[in-house]
């Protein structure tokens, strides 16, 4: 999901370039930008078919996202913001851990922020009766396309953060088994105009 984040997708989407697990889709839901969004995307479409763009009146980050999964042919599910960042190797040792354990249901990573703040992210480890009372899980998590399927997907109401622990919520259940690669693969941005800036 991109909203005039032109300033950073260049970024966003190289770092998906760089994946040494090559068979994914990368797809960009421009919810909207009034910004030079749409001709950067167009350049990584040409450089790379694997990139797919498409646009929608402003609808917020859930509703892009929902609609993105939707049109979506993979087997895995990785949502990423337009100003975040994944390491070279996420998708690979993500994809990794499902085929070495199929009952696995999110794989996530150690994370830092980068941007205004350069640090560690000291995500607690996951446990279920906890995400009932805070999240732990960001929303670049990896799950299933088929478990999406079962929920209602991400709450297009909620446009002001949070989403994404509402969707863990949904997906989750109390004996399901979520897994921590112990690395740091993803790259959350602290921006001044963040408006998540005091969620995290």
């Amino acid at each position: 999901p991109s909203y005039n984040q032109a300033s950073y997708i260049s970024e966003t989407l190289n770092s998906v370039l760089a994946q040494t697990y090559i068979n994914w889709e990368c797809i960009v839901v421009d919810d909207g930008s009034v910004d030079e969004t749409p001709n950067i995307v167009k350049h990584f479409l040409e450089k790379d078919e694997r990139f797919k763009y498409f646009r929608q009146n402003n609808q917020g980050p859930s509703t892009a996202r929902n609609n993105g999964i939707l049109k979506s042919r993979g087997e895995y599910i990785v949502p990423l913001d337009t100003d975040d960042k994944i390491s070279s190797l996420y998708l690979q040792e993500a994809v990794s851990a499902f085929l070495w354990n199929p009952l696995i249901k999110i794989v996530y990573c150690n994370a830092r922020y980068f941007g205004e703040r350069k640090e560690k992210w000291n995500l607690p480890d996951y446990l279920y009766e906890n995400i009932l009372f805070y999240n732990m899980i960001f929303c670049s998590a990896i799950y299933r396309r088929r478990d999406y399927d079962k929920t209602k997907g991400y709450n297009a109401n909620m446009k002001n953060g949070l989403e994404d622990w509402d969707f863990w919520l949904s997906l989750l259940n109390k004996d399901d088994v979520v897994y921590k690669i112990p690395k740091t693969h993803f790259f959350y941005r602290i921006k001044n105009s963040s408006h998540n800036t005091d969620l995290h």
